[in-house]
């Protein structure tokens, strides 16, 4: 099977928008619709027709681009069943374990709440990626807003257990700061010290840092590494359950 063309590329202030071919029957999928605007001139100057929406999750940041695109394109709309009333256009709903196919493309559903109650992931097996929305960072992690501490640990510890090479789209560009406040935590790292170099690079020349390896998260993101001795030591944990170090973590980060 050929594998699909990923178009990912800036919208709005921070987000990314991401767009998925399938060469094979044309379909195309924009992973969460930040901007119509911005989709719809990435999609002309590809070429390619849109076909479907992948909705992560209900935050206007993602959502604001449905109703135009729908509109325009009369493409359908794929949402998490545990927030559709709150996504603009949703047609199918879909959670745990659920396959959404987009022309031969066959994505796996992965519910991961904490940044919103029904937030999910779509993993594409067949291609090694996953979008993962706000639930994971480059070297960071989504804010918990409709959930707690326990619950969202839950959820990334679900991605934790993708194949390491799996390719990770994030929907913010967060990594320079993520990782400089990850040194606070984690600073005896030293794949972590240097891998600050590179974010910050690109950046400077306006390229995105954007996507991940898991394997380099598994590495280097302290959201993903509350087991470490040397990080419970640090935050005098070294008894604490997993998830209460992540809490711990992730409150550090949101006073940074």
């Amino acid at each position: 099977m050929p594998r699909p063309e990923i178009n990912q590329f800036p919208c709005l202030t921070d987000n990314y928008g991401v767009l998925v071919h399938d060469q094979s029957t044309g379909a195309t999928a924009a992973i969460d619709a930040p901007d119509a605007q911005v989709i719809e001139r990435e999609l002309a100057a590809k070429g390619w027709r849109l076909t479907h929406i992948l909705t992560t999750h209900h935050h206007g940041d993602h959502t604001a681009g449905n109703a135009a695109l729908v509109g325009r394109t009369g493409c359908s709309v794929t949402g998490p069943r545990g927030e559709a009333n709150k996504i603009p256009e949703i047609q199918s709903m879909v959670g745990e374990g659920d396959a959404v196919k987009v022309g031969g493309l066959e994505f796996q559903v992965i519910e991961t709440p904490g940044h919103t109650a029904g937030h999910i992931a779509y993993w594409l097996p067949s291609a090694g990626v996953a979008f993962v929305g706000d639930t994971l960072f480059a070297i960071g992690c989504g804010r918990i807003l409709e959930g707690s501490a326990e619950t969202m640990w839950a959820s990334l510890r679900k991605l934790m257990a993708l194949p390491p090479e799996t390719l990770i789209y994030c929907g913010h560009e967060y990594t320079v700061s993520n990782a400089r406040f990850a040194l606070t935590v984690d600073p005896d790292n030293a794949a972590l010290g240097k891998r600050l170099a590179e974010p910050e690079a690109l950046r400077a020349a306006g390229r995105p840092t954007l996507p991940t390896k898991l394997a380099d998260e598994l590495e280097t993101n302290p959201f993903l590494r509350a087991s470490d001795a040397k990080i419970r030591e640090r935050l005098g944990m070294r008894d604490a359950p997993d998830w209460a170090v992540f809490a711990e973590i992730r409150e550090r980060k949101n006073r940074s």
